[in-house]
């Protein structure tokens, strides 16, 4: 079915003060669903995630385009008291802020939320931070690795036996993206209802904590710590990635139906009334007899071909990425898309997951230059003339207004 409505977020215009992932990744998220996020950087280079190192699409690096398209940039130092003043013009026609900074570098620049709400009872300014506003180790900077060894979600990875591993992805802070958006549409919500915006303080750490979930949980249940499981599961058996005769096959059938199912669609019935594997129990305490089975039958042929007798349970093949973004499953969900930047030409990226029935979502607009936007916003929203964006220009205040500039 079409959709036939506006974007959901339409409407909702968005300060966006923040850089690198977590808050990036949030207001592209809000800009997908209709917002007009206006992304105010350093005119000395931008979000850092434009100079990290790695593969470039032209001049512009893969870590800035995954986590920045459909924004308006405008380069603008708001260390200055002009600076401060251009935000100041601003901001009644925002709807939300969201910064990244440690906490008090925003009271410095007269920009917290202390400082704003009397002007701007509507706003809904969202500060994101490593160890949030409050508490003895507010004041630090942090990184995503560093909370996952800090929270305990380090110590959960790894084989038996090994040293604890970090999670390859920056998984707190692609949580604690999911966390603001959730945050900030709660609070949209609210607004409606009371005519008030209002504060929140997300705290990657916050973040990391609560994702332990379960795991967490085994802890303060029983006062010690889940066992490091490699590919399987702390508690969880049969799940496990499994050599082929190709490569690994991903499985996960713990509970009683799907391991019965399993035996069946393999030919191993028999092991589901062996006592060493007939309850979720002695699986796992028999995991290692159990996967030496499973290891010898399932060498016997290829991940694709067992994933296909094997389809109709949570069973998959361990893919590279070049396996996984160039499946025909990838392709027919639309979650790589095709961008054209006018800089660059075209380029991949990857897409929104949301799929709403009658509000269209997703944008085709790339990832803005710094500063590309400057003088159109500064023009639309803050009222400033051909003289006043000159003399920000000569000033150094503002830099960039169109591409290739």
């Amino acid at each position: 079915m079409a959709a036939s409505g506006r974007p959901p977020l339409d409407g909702i215009r968005v300060l966006d003060f923040s850089r690198v992932i977590a808050g990036p990744a949030c207001t592209q998220s809000l800009a997908d669903m209709g917002a007009e996020v206006i992304k105010v950087e350093d005119p000395d280079g931008g979000d850092d995630g434009r100079r990290l190192a790695g593969p470039k699409v032209g001049p512009q690096t893969h870590f800035f385009l995954a986590f920045n398209r459909g924004k308006k940039s405008i380069a603008l130092d708001i260390g200055t008291r002009e600076g401060q003043d251009l935000i100041a013009r601003l901001l009644p026609d925002c709807d939300v802020l969201i910064e990244n900074f440690r906490p008090g570098v925003m009271k410095r620049f007269g920009l917290d939320y202390e400082s704003l709400k009397g002007r701007h009872p509507r706003l809904v300014y969202l500060s994101v931070s490593a160890y949030g506003q409050t508490g003895p180790m507010a004041d630090r900077p942090g990184f995503d690795p560093v909370l996952q060894a800090e929270s305990g979600m380090m110590a959960l990875t790894g084989e038996p036996g090994g040293p604890p591993l970090r999670h390859p992805l920056s998984i707190i802070d692609t949580l604690t993206s999911v966390h603001a958006t959730a945050a900030i549409l709660a609070a949209l919500y609210a607004r409606r209802d009371t005519g008030k915006g209002q504060y929140i303080d997300l705290a990657l750490f916050d973040v990391a904590v609560a994702a332990l979930g379960n795991a967490g949980l085994y802890y303060l249940s029983s006062g010690t710590q889940p066992p490091r499981s490699g590919n399987a599961h702390m508690t969880s058996t049969p799940t496990n990635a499994f050599p082929t005769s190709n490569g690994l096959l991903y499985m996960a059938v713990a509970n009683q139906k799907l391991f019965a199912e399993m035996c069946r669609a393999i030919g191993r019935h028999e092991w589901t009334s062996d006592p060493r594997f007939a309850t979720t129990v002695s699986r796992t305490q028999n995991r290692t007899a159990l996967f030496a089975l499973m290891n010898a039958v399932l060498a016997t042929d290829t991940k694709e071909n067992w994933a296909q007798r094997l389809r109709h349970l949570p069973v998959g093949p361990v893919r590279d990425l070049a396996e996984a973004l160039e499946s025909d499953e990838v392709a027919a969900r639309g979650m790589v898309r095709t961008m054209h930047h006018p800089d660059v030409g075209d380029f991949r990226v990857l897409g929104s997951v949301y799929r709403l029935s009658d509000t269209p979502v997703g944008t085709d607009t790339p990832p803005p230059l710094l500063g590309e936007h400057s003088e159109q916003v500064l023009r639309d929203l803050a009222d400033c003339d051909d003289t006043t964006i000159a003399d920000l220009r000569a000033k150094g205040i503002v830099t960039g207004g169109k591409r290739g500039a």
